[in-house]
């Protein structure tokens, strides 16, 4: 009997101590112990979107090695905890959840809508917040128009952008007639398409649609060519668009071609060809063309010391959401997952490298927007344009 009673007081005791080091089971979130300050990366590193991620994993790592070298956060080095979420949204999921109980602090990722709504559950029950870099759509900060409290973004919204592209198309580019052909089969796509037609003052002469499994738009593209328009807005992600680019160019629809910050990658050129992109416009998070803040020029320096390519968006992106932590963990005085989200509320006047951001009420960040514009495949131009 004093046997089983001393192991049953030493159970007794290890769990206690696991609480304390936690603090998720008491209802207090993570908090970081010892000499480093977890910080988890729940990302698509393999799978579909892995270029979005894998660029996003470049941005978080080279903050984090900044931030190392220069001393780390309230004495802690900061240790990034890497996950690959496969580009699949229960692989998000569980990913969160592992993460969570590994003691991180915070994450950044998922780098796209559907998996950061999968994360959402995980984080919100261990009451540790995500900072997701790339993850547009409206509906994952306010659902049922709730706040979802642990979850924030380092990048705009769908509104924001689909209203921005919708200004640009007509007051900048003077085009009175759009068709939009859009991806039905996600979020991302269907709340582009929803905010440019609502903000658009000209006319929308057809709306047409295809799915992410899609790679012959040769019937659609038919119907497209013989309606009387002045540019076709393509909401949706770069391995479909580049596609309606090649075919569309191929097939004689020489309009301007529209999209949003899912364009933002090599792949696009790839696959539409460089002779194609032309007369092309996006909206994005960043260029190297239009530095948004003095931090920008110091990102450019390092970034290509680091990796030897000029940065993209999405590792602009990545990069500011560890350093919205970093801030909000010197902010908050501890390294506290509930204390860190609470900061992170309360962000303001935050210089990233994709601008000078405030967190709004809704966990998004006010900022401009820059609007980028093709010709052979290549940036041509670069218009930072802030929502009216």
């Amino acid at each position: 009997m004093k046997k089983k009673a001393l192991v049953t007081v030493a159970a007794l005791l290890f769990l206690t101590g696991c609480t304390a080091a936690g603090n998720s089971s008491k209802g207090k979130g993570n908090t970081a112990s010892g000499d480093t300050i977890k910080i988890g990366l729940n990302m698509e590193l393999s799978g579909a979107v892995s270029a979005y991620g894998n660029q996003e994993k470049d941005g978080a790592e080279l903050a984090i090695k900044e931030i190392n070298d220069a001393g780390g956060v309230l004495g802690k080095q900061l240790e990034l905890v890497e996950k690959d979420n496969k580009s699949d949204s229960a692989e998000a999921a569980s990913v969160s959840a592992n993460l969570t109980s590994s003691g991180v602090v915070a994450i950044v990722g998922p780098a796209t809508s559907g998996a950061t709504k999968a994360a959402l559950p995980s984080i919100t029950k261990a009451q540790v917040p995500a900072i997701t870099p790339s993850a547009t759509d409206d509906a994952i900060t306010v659902q049922d128009g709730k706040v979802q409290d642990y979850i924030f973004r380092s990048c705009f919204q769908d509104s924001s952008q689909g209203t921005i592209m919708a200004q640009f198309a007509g007051s900048n580019l003077k085009k009175e007639k759009v068709i939009i052909l859009g991806d039905n089969s996600n979020d991302y796509a269907t709340g582009l398409a929803k905010a440019f037609k609502e903000a658009y003052e000209g006319t929308i002469v057809d709306e047409q649609n295809f799915t992410s499994d899609d790679k012959d738009f040769q019937a659609v593209l038919t119907k497209i060519k013989a309606e009387d328009f002045d540019a076709l807005y393509v909401p949706g992600y770069y391995a479909q668009a580049g596609q309606i680019i090649k075919q569309a160019r191929e097939m004689g629809i020489e309009q301007t071609i529209l999209g949003a910050d899912g364009f933002s990658d090599p792949a696009l050129i790839e696959l539409a060809g460089a002779e194609n992109v032309t007369n092309v416009y996006y909206t994005n998070h960043f260029s190297t063309k239009a530095p948004a803040t003095d931090k920008a020029a110091d990102f450019l320096t390092n970034f290509k010391a680091t990796y030897n390519a000029e940065p993209s968006a999405f590792n602009a992106l990545s990069y500011d959401a560890v350093y919205m932590i970093k801030q909000a963990i010197e902010d908050a005085g501890e390294a506290n997952s509930v204390k860190i989200k609470e900061a992170l509320a309360k962000l303001k006047d935050f210089e990233g490298v994709t601008g000078v951001m405030s967190m709004d009420e809704n966990h998004n960040p006010e900022k401009d927007i820059v609007v980028i514009g093709l010709t052979n495949g290549e940036e041509s131009s670069a218009e930072t344009v802030s929502p009216e």
